[in-house]
């Protein structure tokens, strides 16, 4: 099964952009998408064989989900159930026979930090979230999590270190979400990879010279280790200021 997320920063400028023929070519059986920006009636996208499934945030052209899938859900539930973490359309999730699907758009903790206090409640809340389903199914996580988590993960630590997204408290925040039973699926099969960005800014010609950070991931339930087959991050791929990771797991 071959698994894509993308933040996509703002669908309808990503469709101008070459989407479609991203989406075609990485042909995945599932495509999970954020930072889509729209409502769902503001566009209309023609995908033959996909189910979709949006999550929008109550303000108009901001945040979002949205969930593409070849594979017909038993059952789809937008949000985690949390009505103050509820009004951003950051989380679709996906019930299949074996496992769950999440798709995440982690809340950003915003200059100088402003946001950190929200986004170290909202990593609480949601990493409860995980660990209630996966005591059902196993899970597999993907989205723009906001964080690079290792210094490996990011071009220039040590200038970043108190920065949104390297914070120390956003850091471990993941380490903790890892502990609770969960798999970096990229840095189990590629622990000393370098360079491999997911993101990278618009200013300064970042992504020419890959000054990036990795963010976008797929994480797992542990239990799902000996599964993993391959885990991509399409540097080559344009269209948003991030790039497409994928996920090619046995289930």
């Amino acid at each position: 099964m071959k698994l894509i997320s993308w933040n996509v920063n703002g669908l309808r400028a990503a469709v101008t952009k070459g989407f479609m023929e991203s989406f075609n070519e990485l042909d995945a059986d599932i495509f999970c998408l954020q930072e889509t920006k729209l409502q769902p009636d503001q566009i209309s996208l023609e995908l033959p064989g996909y189910e979709q499934y949006w999550n929008s945030a109550v303000k108009k052209g901001y945040s979002g989900t949205a969930v593409f899938t070849r594979i017909k859900p038993l059952s789809v539930t937008n949000g985690i159930g949390i009505e103050e973490h509820d009004q951003e359309g950051r989380v679709i999730t996906a019930e299949y026979d074996n496992f769950y699907l999440v798709c995440c758009y982690t809340p950003n903790s915003q200059r100088e930090l402003a946001r950190l206090e929200y986004r170290m409640a909202w990593e609480d809340a949601f990493r409860n979230y995980l660990l209630e389903l996966d005591k059902k199914k196993p899970v597999i996580l993907c989205g723009d999590l906001n964080v690079a988590h290792q210094e490996i993960d990011l071009k220039n630590p040590k200038t970043n270190r108190k920065n949104a997204g390297f914070s120390d408290e956003e850091r471990a925040k993941m380490t903790e979400l890892l502990g609770a039973g969960f798999t970096d699926t990229f840095r189990h099969l590629y622990p000393d990879a370098i360079e491999e960005y997911s993101w990278w800014s618009y200013m300064g010609k970042a992504r020419e010279r890959n000054t990036g950070w990795r963010i976008d991931y797929f994480i797992t339930s542990k239990r799902l280790d000996d599964k993993i087959q391959e885990a991509k991050i399409h540097q080559q791929i344009f269209g948003s200021d991030h790039c497409p990771v994928e996920l090619d797991i046995d289930l």
